[in-house]
């Protein structure tokens, strides 16, 4: 299934401009999220293609939401990639045990980014 419909976790407005403005210039729709609260809510609004996520937010972390996300059986089928400044080896293997397909580290390699899309696409 062909990746269209993007959301993008993250409480940093300018990395959420950032992403926005990269995969909408891969013709992808986009939209927004600022914490896990709004995430859940965009969910239940039009479930997406791939999720962005990144870990440090305040309230529930990336690592918890994706876990809430990968283990709910509407959205379970829907890839996450983490982008995060978490740089860790152990950050990545604890996201890729959350139900992430994919993990990026801040700031985000535009052609690292499209490679791992399309590798879920």
């Amino acid at each position: 299934m062909p990746i269209q419909k993007v959301l993008v976790v993250d409480d940093s407005k300018t990395e959420l401009m950032f992403l926005t403005d990269l995969l909408q210039k891969k013709g992808l729709q986009v939209r927004t999220a600022e914490n896990a609260e709004e995430a859940m809510r965009r969910l239940a609004e039009e479930k997406p293609d791939l999720i962005l996520m990144d870990v440090v937010m305040p309230g529930q972390n990336g690592f918890q939401l994706t876990r809430t996300i990968s283990r709910d059986p509407q959205y379970a089928d829907v890839p996450i990639i983490m982008c995060t400044s978490k740089n860790q080896e152990t950050d990545r293997v604890w996201g890729m045990r959350q139900g992430a397909r994919g993990y990026l580290t801040k700031p985000v390699d535009p052609a690292e980014l499209q490679a791992t899309i399309e590798a879920l696409g």
